[in-house]
């Protein structure tokens, strides 16, 4: 954990969503509406996300951080906040839906990278813990264990992720993306 932790950082998102409005709650929105038939235009909304990645790799100043797509998508801005205290801007560099990864982008000097293991050589049973900022408590820990190997996850009406690795660490909202590390 004290080697993986300064990797982990937390991603505050800020998405743009586009909604029917249903109105004011004002019993007269039918006749403020243009055909007096209650349906308003759509309308755009700012919605926060939260997530966590982790640091793979630094280049002079540039520092890329491996996340879940499902944190940064439809990104409008992100920030990241490192376990120092420091929030910067980030950029999405790439994206993959089919494999649920996204790679995004800061500038700053000296932050650790995190090592990056191989999940062909963990074991059903084998102790695993877990990383990130669940619930925006940032920074925290959980222990769990590998449950099962490629195990198909559906993640909308037609699309599924395949070949993952279960485990039963607690990750909450907020924690995707973040670390999941053994004892090694």
């Amino acid at each position: 954990v004290k080697d993986v932790l300064p990797t982990v950082v937390k991603i505050d998102v800020v998405q743009i969503v586009t909604q029917q409005a249903i109105g004011s709650g004002s019993p007269f929105d039918f006749f403020n509406s243009p055909r007096g038939n209650g349906n308003s235009q759509p309308r755009e909304f700012r919605q926060q996300g939260l997530g966590s990645g982790v640091i793979v790799q630094r280049t002079g100043n540039r520092v890329y951080v491996l996340t879940n797509n499902h944190v940064v998508e439809k990104a409008k801005s992100l920030e990241v906040s490192l376990t120092d205290g420091r929030t910067m801007p980030a950029r999405i560099i790439g994206t993959d839906s089919a494999t649920d990864l996204a790679v995004v982008r800061l500038e700053a000097n000296g932050l650790p990278v995190a090592e990056l293991g191989n999940s062909g050589t963990l074991r059903v049973g084998q102790l695993v813990i877990a990383i990130g900022n669940p619930l925006e408590f940032e920074h925290t820990v959980t222990v769990g264990v590998v449950s099962a190997f490629e195990r198909r996850v559906q993640t909308g009406i037609d699309t599924e992720l395949f070949g993952m690795l279960q485990t039963d660490a607690p990750i909450t909202r907020g924690s995707s993306g973040g670390a999941l590390v053994d004892a090694e």
